[in-house]
Order: C-alpha cells, then structure tokens, then sequence
C-alpha cells in the first residue's frame, strides 16, 4: 500500500463527555465490534467481571472512573481507527484538553437523562475554537430520559451546534422499541438481551412492513412518521463539508450499554470522518503527505509497567513516516535521538512497529528528554503550538513522611509533574515543594501513586493561595528587583526555572499588578 493510501485509511478521533455519560462504555463496545476484543468489560460492574480495556490504571479500577486519556487502536473495514478515551471528571480536564490537540475529529457522549452538563460544555466549547469536526452520540436510550427533540434543541442553545439527527429513536426507557436509521433508511429493532458479545440484530427496510406493524403496534409507526416529517421541516440536510469545516454536527441514538446503535454510529462514522488533517506550527502549516516527518508529544505516562518504571512519550505523528530505528531531531534539545522499539497501543497492550504514518499515535520510551509539547522532525526547526499549562486551583505543601525514601519521592515527583498531572513549585524563600493541581481530586491520585509505583509516602499541608501567576519582565531592572525583594516570601520556582508568583488573594494580586506596571503577569505557561 503506497504512503497516500495509507493516510487515507486513517482516522483518529477522542471521545469526550461529563463523567458517568457513558464514554468507555462506548469505547469498550467499539473495540468489541472493531472485532479487537471478544467480550466488552464494564466500568462499575457487579455481574460483569472484566473491567474496563481502557482502565488499566489500579486507581481506576478502584474507583469505577478513568482518570488517565488511554490508546486504543484497532482495523475496521480496512480502516486503521485511533481511539483516545479521555477522562470526563473534571479533576483531569488538563488531560482531556492536552488530547484535543492530538485528534482530527471528535465524539461527544451525552447522557439522555441528564442532557447536556457543563463539563460538556467546556470540552465543546475548545473543538469549537479549534473548529475539530463533531458528532453527537446520545446514550442510555434503554432509561427514562428527555424527548428526543428536547435534547436536540438543549444542543443547539447550550454548545451552539448546529445539528442534523442521522436517527431517530422509537419510544424511549420502557418503551423502547428501536432505532430508526435516517442515514440508511432502516429500523432496527431493539431486544435488550445480550450486552457483552454481539447479538443478531433485527431490521427492517421500510417503515410500511405490515410484519414491522404488528411488532411494535400502529400507534408507534404514526408517531414515527409524525416525527421524520418534523425533522425534515426543522433541521438540516446532512452535508459532509458543513461537518468537516465544524458548522454542522450530525447527531445519532443509541444505548451503549446495550450494544445499540453502536455498530451504526461506527459506519457513520468511517464514512465521514475526517483523514489526518494538516497542522499549523508556529512557522508554517505542515501537510499530512509531505515526506518529512514531524510529530509532537501531547501526553506523557509515567509507569505504564509497574515492574519497569517507564516512561511513554505519547506522540502524534503530523506528516512523513516514523521509522524505527532512524534518527529525529528533537528541536527543544537541538539533538538527535534514535528510537529502537516505538510502540503502538491497545490500552495497556503494546507492540512493537516498524512505520507509522500521520494520524498514528506512537509510544516512545523515555529516559526524560520528552517534557509536552516538544518536536520532533526530520532535521527543520519546527514548533508546534497549542499545548499550554494553566493555572492551578488547588496548592499544598507536600511533605515526606519517610526520610529513608527521599530519593523515592523525588524522582516520583518529578516524573509525575512531567507526566503534566499537577505542577511543582519550589518555594524561593525555603526550597519547601509545593503541588498545583486543577481539581482536588489530583491530590490523592498523586499521594496513591507515589505509594503503590513508587514506594513513597507524603502528607499534605493545607497552603493559601489564590492563583498562580508566571512573571517575566527585565531582570536588571529597578523595578523587577524590587518586586523580588518585597514579594520574596510569594516567589517560587516552577519545573522549568520559571519564576512564578503565587498571590494569597484576588486582592494582592490586583495590587501587585497595578503597582509594577512594567512586568507582565502570565496565567498560562504558554507565552
């Protein structure tokens, strides 16, 4: 198969969603009808025994929730799917965010019931930005939940999409009797019997067979026409530019849980989803067929194998092919690096391949040159932007609970923050460490992880501080010497050396701003 038909038959694409929506679930039954694995696992399970293929992590399985973006790639009709299954709390969002930059399309879960939350409404709002095409899968369909047109309208007022249903579901919770396909005229017929291997479905062609009629009664049908006479007036035709530019959202139904709807949304999918798309670098816009490889880091995971301590760098591949064994420049460190055995990923499963192509998602082993966001390329000097850290919510003290482990709880320190988990800042005045994180959940994770991978036990103390701010302006100036000396005791140091204020209240930061003009107060590391 030549380069160009390669890239052809990729399709890479993230899963986002509020937590408990359904999302892998989803992803799990995916994989089941990509033929990757026999059985689905489950995520909160009592009768299923499997968990999750997508949580690997201990912490997840505890928990019953993903807390780390996972891989998973698997052929389907021929095409190469890339899947990255994000975490929905919002304790992770950083994660979730970093991963948008990766994909060329996206899959948003929303929960019947609950309609659209905000932690959705985040997500959509950064695809939009970055106008990423997206499809819409409404799950739980077996439940009680909002009328069908409820929710499209709820889509359309809350994430400002503009939507056209690909299907349309018959009855809903008890009364679900099945999905009617807009996209290939057909109904299918819902049992509700087998959830985790794939059962015989039913169909039919048309709405007017008499044997569908006696199966689901005449007052169903009425309502079903009623319906697509409505959807026809409303909303939309399906137009497959619109939905590659990100104007319009092609929604469908289902109940993952079920296996319903499933399979639909992933033909749907493979017939419109976007190839690997081009990407701008801060120098120029770098196209998926040129010949010279590029790729970025968008993630990096620390201790994928417990019995190892290694580190994955997460790379997206954006142009060229990646060869093993070759030389890349990676332009941060202005060296070249070879790389024996990259990886390809089915979430904690890993093989060893030869050439990946754009879209691909390669795994390299690292020994801590990799910090995200860094290039790699086939000899330009290239970066890519679009990969910032934010200013963290939540700040404590962390302190070691035993001295014979300090070495321990350092290096896990460190390779935790490079992982992008939660930031560290080391005080100016007293070298004491200080953790940042987004969400409050991060803290245990943290403290869990560095007992169980690393050996480590902490303690955290409580630390007021409002926000972080990072400082630049001239280090010779009157004014920045100033500062360093009367704020000393709010100065730290981040992992990079970047001097970083961090203010106690609203209050001393507007003070502070206003009374050294000539520095600038940053709040992303991104400037």
């Amino acid at each position: 198969m030549g380069f160009s038909e390669e890239i052809k038959r990729r399709r890479t694409f993230g899963i986002i969603s509020h937590p408990d929506a359904g999302k892998t679930t989803l992803t799990e039954k995916l994989l089941l009808f990509g033929g990757a694995i026999q059985e689905a696992g489950a995520v909160k399970s009592n009768k299923v025994k499997k968990t999750a293929t997508s949580d690997f992590m201990e912490i997840e399985r505890q928990r019953g929730i993903s807390v780390a973006t996972s891989v998973l790639a698997f052929i389907y009709q021929d095409k190469k799917i890339n899947i990255l299954d994000t975490p929905g709390h919002k304790d992770f969002a950083e994660d979730t965010f970093r991963t948008l930059t990766a994909v060329d399309s996206v899959i948003v879960v929303i929960d019947v019931a609950k309609g659209v939350e905000e932690q959705t409404e985040k997500l959509v709002e950064v695809c939009r930005m970055r106008k990423i095409p997206i499809m819409v899968f409404i799950n739980k369909l077996d439940r009680e939940g909002k009328d069908s047109f409820d929710l499209l309208d709820e889509l359309e007022r809350k994430l400002g999409l503009n939507v056209t249903p690909l299907s349309l579901p018959i009855g809903m919770g008890y009364d679900f009797k099945g999905i009617y396909n807009i996209w290939k005229h057909n109904v299918q017929l819902f049992d509700g019997e087998e959830k985790q291997t794939i059962g015989k479905k039913v169909y039919f062609d048309s709405i007017e067979d008499s044997q569908l009629e006696a199966i689901i009664g005449n007052q169903a049908i009425e309502t079903l026409k009623e319906e697509l006479e409505l959807i026809d007036g409303v909303y939309p035709q399906f137009d497959r530019g619109a939905y590659l530019k990100g104007e319009l959202q092609p929604v469908l139904f289902g109940s993952a849980l079920n296996n319903f709807g499933v399979e639909e949304l992933l033909k749907c999918f493979i017939e419109i989803a976007p190839e690997p798309l081009p990407k701008f670098s801060e120098e120029r816009l770098i196209e998926p067929h040129e010949r010279n490889f590029t790729g970025f880091v968008f993630k990096i995971h620390a201790n994928m194998d417990p019995n190892h301590r290694d580190r994955l760098a997460f790379i997206k591949v954006v142009s060229g092919t990646f060869e093993r064994n070759s030389p890349y420049l990676h332009v941060r460190l202005d060296k070249k690096l070879k790389f024996s055995s990259p990886n390809a990923f089915f979430a904690e499963r890993k093989e060893i391949v030869d050439t990946s192509y754009p879209g691909d998602i390669v795994g390299l082993h690292d020994t801590g040159n990799f910090k995200i966001g860094d290039t790699l390329t086939s000899g330009e000097q290239i970066h890519f932007k679009g990969i910032p850290c934010f200013s963290p919510e939540h700040f404590r003290y962390i302190n070691n609970n035993d001295p014979m482990k300090a070495k321990q709880l350092t290096k896990g320190i460190n390779q935790l923050m490079d992982e992008g988990v939660a930031q560290l800042f080391t005080l100016n005045l007293n070298g004491r460490k200080i953790i940042g994180t987004v969400g409050a959940l991060q803290f245990e994770v943290i403290q869990y992880r560095l007992l169980h991978e690393y050996g480590a036990k902490c303690s955290y103390e409580n630390l007021n501080v409002h926000k972080a701010s990072w400082i630049q302006g001239d280090e010779k100036g009157e004014e920045y010497r100033e500062f360093k000396r009367i704020k000393q005791k709010f100065l730290a140091l981040d992992k990079s050396g970047q001097l970083v204020f961090l203010a106690d209240s609203s209050f001393s930061l507007e003070m502070a701003q206003e009374k050294y003009q000539s520095l600038n107060f940053h709040f992303t590391s991104e400037f």
